[in-house]
């Protein structure tokens, strides 16, 4: 949800104008919307590319996952890990395009740990692989994008630690 729902859903909900706070944090929100449309659409542009990287990234610090007996071993699960890897970029975007962490949280984080550890993947696993797929991310992104764009990562990381 956007920030400008957001506001004018609490606004609402206690039946009043939006408060001049509110409004500048819309402000703001319009002031941004070039730059996080430009990052969601570097994002997008490049998913290949970034999990490509990400997983290179993955399998050069955890070679144990495409082994033998690994979670990743296989074309079958590794092709599934690369699934897991574009829907992560692609919420990512969700939440820069909002502004706002909210659409991670309700589309992507509730359950994820009991979800991978019900399935046996190991979630630090998970955990660096999104650190992975945001070094290759943010190395696209001009240094501006980047700060705008890590957090949204780091949320990931952070609900998954």
């Amino acid at each position: 949800m956007s920030v400008v729902s957001q506001v004018i859903l609490n606004a609402d909900d206690e039946l009043r104008y939006p408060s001049s706070g509110e409004l500048k944090s819309i402000s703001e929100f319009f002031q941004t919307g070039e730059q996080r449309v430009r990052i969601a659409n570097i994002l997008a542009e490049n998913e290949k590319k970034i999990v490509q990287e990400a997983s290179k990234q993955l399998w050069q610090k955890r070679p144990d996952f495409i082994s033998p007996g690994g979670n990743a071993y296989g074309d079958r699960q590794r092709a599934l890990c690369l699934r897991d890897y574009g829907w992560y970029l692609r919420l990512i975007t969700y939440g820069v395009l909002a502004g706002d962490k909210q659409p991670i949280e309700s589309i992507g984080l509730i359950g994820v740990r009991e979800m991978y550890n019900s399935l046996g993947v190991p979630v630090p696993g998970m955990v660096e692989s999104i650190r992975c797929l945001k070094r290759a991310s943010l190395a696209l992104l001009s240094d501006e994008d980047a700060a705008e764009a890590a957090p949204y990562f780091d949320y990931i990381i952070q609900a998954m630690s």
